[in-house]
């Protein structure tokens, strides 16, 4: 009977594990490849071996969208987090339709991107010029990032508070009821006593927020498609634009083997550092 239970749940996983292979593995695998030839996307190719790699780092383009990819993910972060935080403990707090605050804080998630980017775009485009008097945010290369920070920030928030929210949960009360004893109310009790306990969730959510906010791609192609002046290309926009767009397949596979490499051991050293946080508590 056990015999017989396993091999169900082996011939369950073995349609999974194809399809993973077939579109994960085995394009993961063919780009690698691709990263040493100068293929253009079509045609016949030719191995130029390291050579790829190496152009990547002398190309002002690619330096450009790395800065502000960079720049985007550490500042969306920051502003995700901050917020989500305060949402998350004006929620856990008794005020009334609790149930309700919380599900329309995360309608934003619910929403496709491209969706989200195209309303602020109109957003941004027509009323609040109109409103202002002034030219769109998206039309100046200084201010372009910050509209693409808004709308990331605006559709990340919603997972970040329920994630919050459930550490918060988490929290007994008699921890708070002690606390008060000594005197910790406000900010004090939040320093010493919340935060600590809830640093778990807070961890999971700067990891999340990194790696999404450094793959950015949907919002760049609503908001911006790059521009004005290529001041918005983020990493993955760039990657998708010339390398399938514009003849650079093979040199845009290697950009993105760096990519890869480079949110791997951005991840893996969140977490390290937050495991030592949580040790030393």
């Amino acid at each position: 009977m056990k015999n017989d239970r396993k091999m169900t749940f082996l011939l369950i996983t073995i349609p999974i594990l194809a399809l993973f292979v077939c579109f994960n593995t085995i394009p993961l695998i063919r780009g690698v490849v691709y990263s040493f030839t100068n293929f253009r996307g079509f045609g016949t190719y030719d191995w130029v071996g390291l050579r790829n790699y190496i152009d990547l780092f002398s190309d002002a383009r690619v330096g450009k969208s790395y800065w502000f990819t960079f720049k985007l993910a550490v500042v969306s972060t920051i502003v995700t987090n901050v917020i989500s935080l305060v949402l998350a403990l004006a929620l856990n707090s008794k005020i009334r339709a609790k149930s309700f605050f919380r599900g329309a804080y995360f309608l934003p998630n619910v929403l496709g991107a491209l969706v989200v980017g195209y309303i602020f775009n109109y957003f941004f485009t027509y009323i609040l010029p109109a409103l202002t008097g002034t030219s769109s945010i998206l039309s100046n290369p200084g201010t372009a990032w910050i509209g693409v920070v808004v709308v990331c920030a605006w559709q990340a928030i919603a997972m970040n508070t329920i994630i919050y929210i459930s550490g918060l949960q988490t929290v007994p009360e008699d921890v708070y009821e002690a606390g008060g004893l000594d005197g910790a109310t406000g900010w004090k009790q939040f320093r010493y006593l919340t935060f600590p306990l809830i640093i778990p969730f807070f961890s999971i959510n700067m990891v999340l927020c990194v790696k999404n906010f450094l793959m950015v791609f949907d919002q760049i192609m609503a908001l911006t498609k790059g521009g004005p002046a290529q001041s918005t290309e983020s990493i993955s926009y760039l990657i998708y634009n010339n390398g399938m767009a514009g003849g650079q397949f093979g040199f845009q596979s290697a950009n993105a083997v760096v990519f890869f490499v480079v949110i791997v051991v951005l991840s893996v050293a969140q977490m390290k550092f937050s495991g030592s946080k949580e040790e030393q508590l």
